[in-house]
């Protein structure tokens, strides 16, 4: 890695107040100094660590634009190696032929995420602090931000550090015992191992725990908004997306195919689709759409189920009430505005969560909301816990609990130290491989395969 210096546009392409070019590597600041000329006349590798310059940056000993040069030695950069930031104005014309410059200099385009696979590699970072840096990038919301910075800050690395200095020192605790037994080294007795491995799987299962709800605040809630035609649904849509998403209109059945929108619902993240209102209908066209509705509620995390305040319920409202008796559930009594003609205690004793609003002017939403937040889990969401935030953490917590329940076994059974040691080793080496103390080069490149050029 330390042989290759990269360099790359740091900030989002496009027209802005600033453009970076970031260059890392071993020769980042003699590359960074044939391009860049201070107004000082002094060279940047006279410059010490956190120091920056103001001068211009040349393509081909032409000036391109003002710039500003700030030098990060090593090891105290992002990196872990020499870093040189070049920030000039944030057109797109500029930073290209910036990044050309510095190419043409000697430098090679960094590849995705290469800078933050530097600071992993260079040990800045653990892998799961890593990928904390992608969801920061990626948040939607506020406590997904809040969570992919805590744990960028470490907050699952300490979790599991905890969890791995205990098995590792049961590990080697076991394995000076059972090797040195002329030596005067406590016993280690069954009682004592079943504690730290049930402690452990307590440890570990809380963490699983974690998973889900970091999903739901994540990557939202896959939402079905429901009901039969006239009830509102479209007018929700659009309440919910703050824009006009779907048509609205008198005239039943106006809505034929799924209409998708990703939405903010205070801070849970909803990614909505407005369906065909569900009834029996002749007309070819809309009975797809039917179909495509009720394939989708069987499906979907969420389903907001519209029914119309101003009419008696009917068959189809029926229908779709005892469609829903596996789902995750808010009834929405809609048009609260206008008199009331529906039977809501017939709801109600069917479906827990009900709200009554109207989504022509948005009465009720502050109640909608905060239902949905309970459902969620976001009103009491901590972010600072330390959280699951991917399927690659996921699975080598559920391989290290695994292994540990088979350790725990072979002590209940009786079966010699030796397996027991076998099974704790296991167990220790996924949850390496959780931190990427031990990881393989495959799963190292699987993770920052997904980063932006440039971080």
């Amino acid at each position: 890695m330390k042989s290759t210096t990269i360099a790359a546009i740091s900030t989002a392409q496009g027209e802005g107040g600033i453009g970076v070019i970031r260059i890392s590597g071993e020769e980042a600041i003699v590359i960074a100094d044939r391009v860049f000329k201070a107004l000082s006349g002094k060279k940047l590798c006279e410059l010490g660590g956190y120091r920056a310059a103001f001068g211009h940056i040349y393509k081909n000993n032409e000036m391109l634009d003002e710039c500003v040069a700030t030098v990060f030695r090593n090891p105290k950069s992002y990196t872990g190696e020499d870093v040189v930031e070049l920030s000039c104005h944030g057109g797109m014309f500029i930073t290209r032929e910036a990044l050309r410059a510095v190419l043409d200099a000697g430098a090679s385009p960094a590849q995705a995420g290469e800078f933050t696979k530097r600071a992993f590699l260079n040990g800045k970072l653990d892998l799961t602090e890593a990928e904390a840096v992608i969801d920061i990038i990626k948040a939607k919301s506020k406590n997904a931000a809040r969570a992919a910075l805590y744990a960028k800050e470490g907050a699952l690395w300490k979790k599991i550090t905890d969890i791995k200095s205990t098995l590792v020192n049961t590990a080697a605790h076991l394995s000076a015992w059972a090797d040195y037994p002329e030596e005067d080294i406590a016993e280690v007795t069954e009682d004592s191992l079943k504690e730290v491995f049930n402690n452990a799987l307590t440890q570990l299962n809380r963490l699983l725990d974690t998973y889900d709800k970091g999903q739901i605040v994540k990557e939202g809630i896959d939402t079905v908004i429901a009901g039969k035609p006239n009830t509102g649904k479209s007018t929700l849509m659009n309440l919910l997306a703050g824009r006009n998403r779907s048509i609205v209109t008198d005239i039943p059945g106006t809505t034929r195919d799924i209409i998708e929108e990703t939405v903010l619902v205070g801070d849970v993240i909803l990614r909505l689709s407005d369906t065909a209102g569900i009834r029996e209908t002749g007309d070819t066209v809309e009975k797809i759409g039917v179909d495509l509705a009720k394939n989708r509620l069987s499906n979907c995390g969420l389903v907001l189920a519209v029914f119309d305040g101003a009419k008696p319920l009917d068959e189809n409202d029926i229908e779709l009430i005892n469609s829903l008796s596996d789902a995750e559930v808010i009834a929405i009594i809609n048009k609260s505005d206008l008199k009331s003609e529906l039977d809501e205690k017939y709801i109600k004793s069917k479906i827990s969560r009900v709200v009554k609003i109207s989504a022509k002017n948005g009465d009720g939403f502050d109640e909608l909301e905060k239902m949905i937040s309970q459902l969620a889990g976001t009103d009491s969401f901590n972010p600072g816990e330390g959280i699951l935030a991917n399927e690659r953490q996921r699975e080598a917590v559920l391989n290290a609990k695994t292994a540990l329940e088979n350790a725990l076994n072979a002590v209940n059974f009786g079966m010699t130290l030796d397996a027991v040691e076998v099974d704790l080793e296991n167990a220790i080496e996924s949850i390496l491989e959780l931190t990427g103390e031990r990881v393989s080069d495959v799963v190292v490149d699987n993770v920052f395969h997904n980063f932006c050029v440039g971080k």
